[in-house]
């Protein structure tokens, strides 16, 4: 078995200073083999949120891979914004954008959604879906293949915001390329389902979509502050949404979801 953890919207510069200890004592108690930050690291890029940001992630005892979030560019700075907008990200964080980690049991791949440009919309452009697909092609069958990106590609019912342009055929091609698991964030709110995408009257093959809200940001929108845990076998994906509770100071269990990796083939 692996078990993934999977943080994002962690907003240092307005984060919950007092979850940072709680956090990090869940994180060594599950003891993870990976973990996974789907963006917003910061609030405003600004380079003492990269420290903070970078102290939080030297304190986790396993391999983290991050992606930036649209908050990991500096939008109160138009020309860094315009010319060098992953400074800071890049020398505080990684220099690589979109990370791939391989274990025994999965690939796991990031794509970078953000846009200098298009800075809450975000941009799924040709060049990124292409290295996203070559690195999840090239994947042994039996490994499951887990894209992480900031923006959805799919939002779940009742939100407002629109999906990230271009989401309905990124995720089309990217499940076509073989993603079985797809990791996000920036709505700051849970959400774990298949994917509800159908092109024409046709369900293809399907992929699990899981939403982490915020794990330390003190913008909860009524959400509790939280993060996956995702533990992978052969046959089955079970997340554990990890929420933090107020009265006991604590992340703990509160939804649980399995997903079946076995094909149904009973309408073959």
């Amino acid at each position: 078995m692996t078990r993934l953890i999977h943080l994002s919207d962690l907003h240092f510069g307005k984060d919950r200073a007092n979850l940072i200890e709680p956090l990090l004592r869940a994180l060594s108690e599950l003891g993870p083999d990976q973990v996974a930050i789907s963006g917003d690291l910061t609030q405003r890029a600004r380079r003492r949120e990269y420290v903070s940001a970078r102290a939080f992630i030297d304190r986790i005892n396993a391999p983290v891979l991050c992606i930036p979030g649209n908050h990991d560019i500096p939008i109160h700075r138009p020309l860094t914004r315009f010319f060098r907008p992953f400074g800071h990200y890049r020398s505080y964080i990684s220099r690589d954008l979109t990370p791939r980690v391989e274990t025994e049991q999965m690939v796991m791949v990031g794509l970078n959604t953000v846009d200098r440009f298009q800075w809450q919309a975000g941009r799924l452009s040709a060049s990124r879906l292409l290295r996203a697909c070559n690195a999840m092609r090239g994947a042994p069958a039996h490994k499951l293949r887990v894209l992480v990106a900031h923006h959805p590609l799919e939002h779940p019912r009742g939100v407002s915001k629109k999906p990230i342009p271009g989401a309905a055929a990124a995720l089309e091609r990217l499940i076509g390329c073989g993603a079985d698991l797809i990791l996000s964030g920036h709505l700051h709110l849970w959400h774990a389902g298949e994917f509800a995408h159908r092109a024409g009257e046709e369900l293809h093959r399907n992929a699990i979509q899981l939403h982490a809200g915020t794990s330390l940001s003190s913008r909860m929108r009524g959400e509790p502050n939280d993060f996956n845990l995702i533990d992978i076998s052969p046959d089955a994906i079970h997340v554990a949404r990890q929420s933090f509770d107020e009265e006991t100071g604590r992340f703990e269990t509160k939804e649980t979801r399995q997903f079946s990796r076995v094909p149904d083939n009973s309408q073959s």
